[in-house]
């Protein structure tokens, strides 16, 4: 028996998301879009809110407009290397009180690299210390963002 159009993941998903960004733009407007300094408090919200909008509907658009592809069966594989991942990221935000933002942020990046990308361990902690320190950059000098430290100061 075959479905309805309508009610694919794509369609019902997209229509969801499309439900949030409208309620996130109406709630938008009860704040301030723009003020003496620039940017107010609504204006994130409110373009953050037209983008889902606009991408959910290309998304149950696109969903539409395809053709109805045989069922495929489910990639088992894929599906744990995206949950390994998820663990992985959900581990270094734990770790982020106890080792800091560069130690968590790097270990979680060297994970990536070495263990989903399969790179060499050269390769991934380069990686790892370049995107902290890249990170540390941004945020800590050049933002003057105060990063979570850890045990080891940093």
């Amino acid at each position: 028996m075959e479905g309805s159009r309508f009610s694919s993941g794509e369609v019902v998903s997209g229509a969801v998301l499309a439900g949030l960004g409208t309620f996130i733009i109406i709630e938008a407007r009860g704040w301030v879009y723009v003020d003496a300094d620039g940017p107010g408090p609504g204006f994130f919200p409110t373009w953050y809110g037209i983008a889902m909008v606009v991408l959910s509907l290309l998304l149950i658009a696109g969903s539409l407009r395809k053709a109805r592809a045989a069922v495929q069966p489910v990639k088992w594989h894929e599906i744990s290397r995206a949950l390994f991942t998820w663990a992985a990221f959900a581990g270094s935000v734990a770790l982020l009180k106890v080792l800091g933002f560069m130690l968590s942020f790097g270990l979680l990046t060297l994970f990536v690299v070495a263990v989903m990308y399969r790179r060499p361990l050269w390769t991934a902690l380069a990686v790892a210390v370049g995107c902290s320190l890249g990170f540390y950059a941004v945020f800590a000098l050049a933002l003057d963002v105060g990063l979570p430290v850890g045990i080891f100061g940093f």
